[in-house]
């Protein structure tokens, strides 16, 4: 019990060490600067070629949407996620190694070419992200959470991280033994997991392409907006468009829906006017419901 204390208690100091020393020392593998460079690269082409020209540039929930993405990406973990999440690998770990089991490294990819890291990490990363995705809509308990996600008006940059935490805990939980099957390296992650920002913040921001032929393959604004229609298609009663970075999950299963352009379209969910527009309160609804 003494070690998993130790892991606890250092995870918060870790952490804080690791934060103050990013945001003091740019790098090209600093989360926080590369987060606040793509978001104001992303900013400024929303004030330069807006799709929605009637849209505010600061649309309604920006300032709720700019704290979301403070909060999830950092706070978060500093007030805990982080300490609670290395207990927790820490105990699968040591509970492998009570059965003999030293790693869940299945394939070695540090072998592997590293444009073929990247594109099996990035592949198999966005497939279960896209799996989970569905869930969340599909599942009472789990739209519960997401539904803190649909209640964005408004498009912009900052509405891909106007999520619940809880959502956080679900991606990686069950991301983490299909990834750690596969020997992963930091680097490799780091790169692959901005890129995957840059695409969500493309996908929210209000901005009108759709890559054109490329649109089968990468998920875009002029797709993502269907995601977050209001009203649903009768053959899409639990939603569509549910890809990240990739829109070819949705083309090969079926649940790809552009019908016409959406630039104009309501956002949101049934009775969404009901639902909480402030950041604690959005926190605690799921739990209520």
């Amino acid at each position: 019990m003494e070690k998993y204390k130790d892991i606890f208690l250092n995870s918060f100091s870790g952490y804080f060490n690791y934060l103050i020393n990013e945001i003091q020392n740019p790098s090209l593998t600093n989360y926080f600067w590369w987060l606040i460079g793509l978001s104001l690269l992303v900013l400024s082409m929303e004030i330069i070629i807006p799709w929605r020209k009637n849209q505010k540039i600061i649309r309604k929930g920006f300032w709720l949407d700019l704290f979301y993405v403070f909060f999830n990406f950092f706070i978060f973990s500093l007030i805990g996620y982080n300490a609670v999440s290395n207990i927790v690998v820490e105990l699968f770990n040591d509970a492998l190694g009570i059965i003999g089991i030293e790693n869940l490294v299945a394939f070695q990819i540090q072998n592997f070419p590293i444009w073929s890291q990247f594109l099996i990490m990035f592949l198999l990363a966005d497939f279960i992200q896209w799996n989970i995705h569905i869930q969340l809509h599909k599942q009472p308990w789990l739209w519960k959470f997401h539904k803190v996600h649909h209640s964005v008006k408004e498009m912009g940059f900052a509405a891909q991280f106007r999520f619940h935490f809880m959502e956080t805990i679900i991606y990686k939980g069950v991301q983490y033994i299909p990834l750690a099957m596969i020997g992963f390296g930091i680097q490799e992650f780091f790169i692959v997991h901005m890129f995957g920002v840059f695409v969500g913040h493309l996908n929210h921001a209000n901005v009108g392409w759709d890559y054109g032929p490329l649109r089968y393959v990468f998920n875009n604004p002029k797709m993502h907006i269907w995601h977050h229609a209001k009203a649903l298609p009768e053959d899409h009663p639990y939603g569509m468009n549910f890809g990240l970075s990739l829109s070819v999950w949705d083309y090969i299963f079926g649940t790809a829906h552009v019908p016409k352009d959406g630039k104009n379209i309501e956002l949101g969910f049934e009775n969404d006017e009901e639902y909480p527009q402030d950041f604690w309160n959005q926190l605690k609804k799921p739990f209520k419901e």
